[in-house]
């Protein structure tokens, strides 16, 4: 169903995958948008075994895109390195495919923006309790559940983690 990485000496490990996840911060959630176009939109996250959580105002491009189809992409860049001289980055990167969706049950709601919350400001229990709290209402929450994860890094740093070994 997906297609096989065409560099496969360059495909990162799932172990990996997820590694380059944990590490990131934000990336860019692509969807269906209007008229057809891709819409790619740069948000946080947070992994979660194999789900990815993000917050979202309840209504925009972004909810109207989800309403179009569940299907989406997330990219994460882990490293992206320009080295003029050799004409070629030094980059490593993770593209998460699967079926995204509006979390509904409270519970769930719940737990998603605490997680979150919890990455983004960990020494901040009272303000971000306090926060959630006050944004509650007006918050939605949206889960990608992974069906493929693809990975890739330049040769480079594939030799470099050989000899490393």
């Amino acid at each position: 169903m997906f297609r096989p990485m065409r560099r496969k000496r360059q495909q990162l490990s799932a172990a990996d995958c997820k590694a380059v996840l944990d590490r990131g911060t934000s990336g860019v959630l692509s969807l269906f948008g209007d008229n057809g176009y891709p819409y790619g939109v740069p948000i946080n996250y947070y992994r979660d075994g194999d789900r990815l959580l993000f917050h979202s105002a309840k209504s925009g491009h972004k909810i109207d895109a989800i309403g179009g189809g569940s299907k989406a992409s997330f990219c994460v860049i882990d490293q992206d390195e320009i080295v003029p001289e050799e004409y070629t980055s030094y980059f490593r990167s993770v593209i998460a495919f699967g079926f995204l969706k509006i979390l509904t049950d409270d519970r769930e709601k719940r737990r998603a923006i605490e997680l979150l919350a919890e990455r983004f400001s960990p020494e901040q229990v009272e303000g971000r309790q306090q926060e959630i709290e006050e944004q509650y209402d007006h918050l939605c929450m949206l889960e990608l559940t992974i069906e493929h994860l693809s990975g890739k890094e330049a040769m480079t740093l594939v030799k470099g983690r050989r000899s490393a070994e």
